[in-house]
């Protein structure tokens, strides 16, 4: 008798261990504690790339010189006139056609870069001087499928934009998402992608990775967890649930109360 009561005891200590066990695959970033600094390798620049659009503004003390170097799209309507701003579209050999300074390779440079380059190019060729250029990506987006509240795609504009304030972006993960293998696809140019996996549960590791910082037309997809697989198939997590292992819990206990029956 006593044995059988040892036995049910041991059955029902090792359930509610079971049952009251937290999952440490949930919560962000448990590596860090108060005071804890993590650091990127770099921050990287969103770079120009073939078919971005850009937006690019030359400002200089002469309303009508300006408006020789800026791109303005006329309209009619109702018998008047309406302009508004156009976009430089790169194409697939990373040159836009400027006016008055022609074609300009720009592939590769930074937001600071092309407008710093357009300055200069615009003072060496006597121009202008002093004047203001301001360049703006146009169609800086990204796409975020999988595992998350509102999968999409997502336009920014930030220079510096992390895989955190992306996730943020999408609503976050749902809780059936595996923080600990997200894939971010990053394409190359010439139909290259190249794959990159991160792990939200370690901070340091992330800063790290090269895609900590997005860049445009980078697809983020987060895995369904394990469970979440299970769900698929029938009856896939009936082995996971509280209803289950009670229920082999008690066979276990009929057993070992029948093997002690008749092995005395």
């Amino acid at each position: 008798m006593r044995a059988k009561f040892l036995m049910s005891g041991i059955v029902a200590v090792t359930l509610l261990l079971g049952a009251c066990s937290t999952p440490k695959d949930v919560a962000y970033f448990p590596d860090l504690h108060t005071g804890s600094i993590v650091q990127a390798n770099q921050m990287l620049d969103i770079r120009v790339k073939p078919e971005d659009k850009l937006s690019i503004v030359v400002s200089t003390q002469d309303p009508a010189l300006s408006s020789l170097f800026n791109l303005v799209t006329s309209s009619s309507a109702g018998g008047g006139n309406a302009s508004s701003s156009s976009n430089y579209t790169v194409d697939s050999q990373g040159y836009i056609d400027f006016p008055v300074l022609g074609k300009l390779h720009v592939e590769g440079l930074s937001r600071e870069e092309l407008a710093e380059k357009i300055t200069k190019d615009l003072v060496d060729a006597d121009l202008v001087k002093s004047p203001i250029v301001i360049v703006e990506f146009a169609n800086t987006g990204i796409s975020i499928i999988g595992e998350v509240n509102s999968p999409g795609r997502y336009e920014f504009n930030k220079d510096h934009l992390t895989i955190i304030d992306a996730i943020a972006m999408a609503g976050d993960l749902k809780m059936n998402g595996m923080r600990e293998n997200i894939l971010v696809m990053r394409n190359l140019g010439d139909g290259k992608q190249e794959a990159y996996r991160v792990n939200l549960l370690n901070a340091q590791e992330l800063a790290s990775s090269p895609v900590f910082y997005l860049q445009q037309d980078d697809v983020i997809y987060v895995e369904p967890n394990d469970k979440a697989k299970r769900e698929t198939t029938p009856s896939g997590n009936t082995p996971f649930t509280p209803t289950f292992w009670i229920s082999m819990g008690s066979f276990a206990v009929t057993i070992a109360t029948l093997v002690i029956t008749l092995t005395r």
